[in-house]
């Protein structure tokens, strides 16, 4: 019988996190200082567990390398995707991700290509999403010259805002900003500038400029165009659809019947409750629960009020 994968996830402590994971979701964190809910993992520093039927306990790199079938016999050789939750009660560092190419020659594991739902945003809060220099000579000499103000393009955001991140962009979520981030399961990250914050131990956090300017793309940034379909019971949105992935905001206020369009789906509730039936079972959903619908989930209805970012490969 098909059956949705609930997921046991990993918290992860940061040096710009908060307590939001907490507030906002009722999770369990471990400290004040949570940044991260690697909500649906099989990335090695975060891997879910599987938190029901058949499968419960199963770790979800296991049951990938193991269960293909369930993924539409996937020949990518890891569970490409991660979601999470990021609570940035600071500004993260300004940062940079590789692609495929670089990160797996240079660091053994795929690039990062990631995307961003603003969940919530205090009022004047603001991203870095590019950089103003035109060639390669500006952009290093910029950042040797530490001409952050110059070379930095701040964005301000609002709740319910998306923004598409390819590899290669300059970027950081700033203070006060929660977001759901869909990524390539990557863990790979070279910081170009850190506000010359120090660990709990009195040290700089380390940088890495040579891979930042070796990887950083020259040129504006060009965001994704949204997509909605609005339906009697429904608002579904497409914001972004790439090689790495396909990213959904799906708004039920009813009932919606629906079924299978790609091989599985990677589903985040955000808001609201309701429930999902499958092959006549019912599961409950709330804000705060993540799932997978597998291969053999071939159909099915959501009901109630929710609101949800889902996606696939």
């Amino acid at each position: 019988m098909a059956e949705p994968l609930f997921l046991k996830s990993v918290m992860q402590e940061k040096i710009w996190g908060g307590n939001r994971l907490e507030t906002e979701f009722g999770y369990d964190i471990p400290s004040q200082t949570t940044g991260e809910y690697w909500a649906i993992s099989a990335h090695p520093n975060g891997v879910s567990l599987v938190a029901n039927g058949r499968y419960e306990g199963t770790p979800l790199d296991t049951l990938y390398a193991e269960h293909r079938e369930l993924f539409g016999n996937s020949e990518s050789p890891v569970f490409p995707l991660l979601t999470k939750i990021l609570d940035a009660n600071d500004w993260l560092s300004v940062q940079v991700h590789p692609d495929d190419a670089y990160g797996l020659e240079h660091e053994g594991e795929l690039g990062k290509t990631e995307c961003w739902y603003i969940i919530a945003a205090d009022e004047g809060a603001e991203i870095i999403y590019g950089h103003e220099a035109q060639s390669r000579t500006e952009l290093a000499q910029m950042i040797e010259d530490k001409e952050w103000d110059r070379l930095l393009t701040r964005v301000p955001v609002k709740a319910g805002d998306f923004f598409f991140v390819p590899s290669g962009t300059m970027h950081a979520i700033g203070k006060g900003i929660m977001i759901l981030e869909t990524q390539q399961s990557s863990d790979t990250t070279y910081r170009v500038y850190d506000f010359e914050r120090k660990d709990d131990k009195g040290n700089l956090r380390e940088l890495h400029i040579q891979q930042s300017v070796d990887v950083m793309t020259i040129g504006e940034v060009a965001n994704s165009h949204p997509d909605t379909i609005e339906l009697a019971d429904a608002r579904l949105t497409t914001y972004v659809s790439n090689e790495f992935f396909t990213v959904y905001k799906w708004v039920i206020h009813g009932e919606l019947a629906m079924n299978k369009q790609a091989d599985y789906y990677l589903l985040s509730v955000l808001d609201g409750q309701g429930e999902l039936e499958i092959d006549g079972q019912i599961y409950h959903l709330k804000k705060g629960v993540h799932f997978i619908l597998t291969s053999d989930c071939q159909d099915w209805i959501f009901r109630g009020h929710l609101e949800m970012i889902v996606s696939h490969p």
